[in-house]
């Protein structure tokens, strides 16, 4: 009977050891699932590109933009939280990784009692959890798959803000563009106002051709004064990104080139992409913390070794003739309510989770880039078609002001056709700035990141 009294604690480290150990490897392989969807696209959309690029940077050459881009990666709050958070991981990486190192405590107390010599005792211990089955290590493995999530976000942040800094700068000129446009059709209707007013003056044309004239340089008098309020909103959004209260940016007199980014095989675009790298990462953080989580409930062996020494001063107590012990000492889980097994299957569900994000992250991409190729060719048709219309727009406008000077159209119809020119051109220089964009956009979509300026 007492045999089988002593072997019980054994008998039952053993069954929880075969427990826990039969249910290690049986959730779903994510990294490979992820890897599988990543491969499924086979092409993308036909789209003619301009020439190969590396970075973001490079779709458009101008030394003003690579000086705020500058400003940007240097001074942008939310970006430096993005930077100062992948610090604090790489951090708590190197914290992760000491708990497999043995660890060395030393150790020097006294105590004195009334009517006796006082005592002192100094020691050194060093302990060390042996990783028998590479629970540490996992951990370990997973602080660092943090912080290769983290870099990837942060690049995937520098990458989006170069973007929005290039996209930002296209709109500036775009409201310039619209300011001069809007500028040239107030100048024009106000000259029409004048010399409508003049032949009512001569009695050559009636009120109601003064009316329709003052109405119609109002209103884009009006419209230029709300051009004006957004250029200064604009620039206040590029302060912003620039990580500056006040200040103005220099803007282009016209449109410069944004070539058309080579779209790879997705499989390539998508390999790139920072974000698709950090949803990655995440999979393998939460696969990991998953195979700790279960291994929580395998034993554990303690190692641990001291040097002691007592004496009547400190000095006597710092190891002179130290006494040594060495102490070995095997845990294992028997009965913690359920907790265990409640935090490993916690820990597969956010592994299935992470595959989940990872999934969205994915489409998100396979969107993003569909759409910019799509919108390239769109916005490009459009273009031609407003070119033309623009075009005509123009030669009737000379016509209408012939026939009104002879008096055979009105003035309503000859400021209609001014109109229409004038929206024309709007709409051209909104469709030019929309389809420069979007190059921006694909380029970002298709993974390619800004040029690197520092080591990390």
């Amino acid at each position: 009977m007492s045999k089988l009294i002593s072997s019980a604690p054994i008998i039952l480290v053993l069954s929880a050891l075969l427990t826990a150990c039969s249910t290690l490897g049986k959730h779903p392989d994510y990294e490979h699932l992820a890897e599988q969807d990543t491969m499924r696209l086979e092409t993308w959309s036909q789209i003619s590109s301009d020439t190969e690029t590396t970075y973001l940077n490079e779709l458009l050459d101008s030394p003003v933009l690579e000086e705020i881009l500058g400003q940007a990666m240097e001074n942008n709050p939310e970006l430096q939280q993005t930077l100062l958070a992948l610090d604090i991981l790489q951090s708590q990486y190197l914290a992760t990784r000491a708990t497999q190192l043995p660890t060395v405590d030393a150790a020097l107390s006294g105590s004195k009692t009334e009517g006796a010599n006082a005592d002192y005792t100094g020691s050194v211990t060093v302990s060390w959890e042996l990783d028998l089955w590479s629970r540490l290590a996992n951990e370990t493995s997973a602080a660092a798959n943090d912080v290769a999530e983290q870099q990837a976000l942060y690049q995937y942040a520098r990458d989006t803000l170069a973007a929005e800094v290039m996209q930002s700068w296209l709109k500036l000129i775009n409201l310039n563009q619209a300011i001069a446009i809007e500028e040239q059709r107030v100048d024009l209707l106000e000259r029409n106002e004048q010399w409508i007013l003049q032949r009512y003056r001569s009695g050559m044309g009636d009120l109601e051709d003064l009316d329709s004239a003052r109405s119609t340089a109002a209103s884009a008098r009006s419209t230029l004064i709300g051009l004006k309020e957004s250029l200064q909103q604009q620039q206040r959004a590029m302060n912003l990104l620039l990580g500056r209260s006040q200040g103005s940016t220099v803007i282009a007199s016209d449109y410069p080139e944004v070539l058309v980014p080579l779209a790879d095989l997705p499989n390539q675009t998508l390999q790139r992409r920072p974000d698709l790298k950090a949803a990655y990462a995440a999979i393998k953080a939460s696969d990991l913390r998953t195979s700790v989580a279960y291994k929580e409930m395998l034993p554990s062996i303690n190692l641990e070794a001291a040097l002691s020494d007592t004496g009547t001063s400190p000095g006597d107590a710092l190891l002179r003739n130290p006494v040594w012990s060495l102490l070995g000492q095997l845990t294992a889980p028997l009965f913690r309510g359920g907790e265990l097994r409640a935090n490993a299957e916690a820990a597969e569900l956010a592994t299935a989770q992470s595959y989940q994000a990872y999934r969205e992250t994915l489409l998100t991409a396979v969107k993003e880039v569909e759409n910019a190729i799509s919108r390239e060719s769109s916005l490009g048709a459009q273009r031609e078609q407003i070119e033309i219309a623009l075009s005509s727009a123009h030669s009737n406008f000379k016509q209408y002001q012939q026939k009104y000077r002879n008096g055979l159209v009105s003035v309503l119809d000859l400021l209609e056709v001014q109109q229409s020119a004038f929206d024309l051109e709007s709409q051209l220089n909104d469709l030019t700035y929309e389809r420069l964009g979007n190059r921006v956009t694909l380029g970002l979509a298709l993974g390619l990141g800004i040029k690197e300026t520092d080591q990390r």
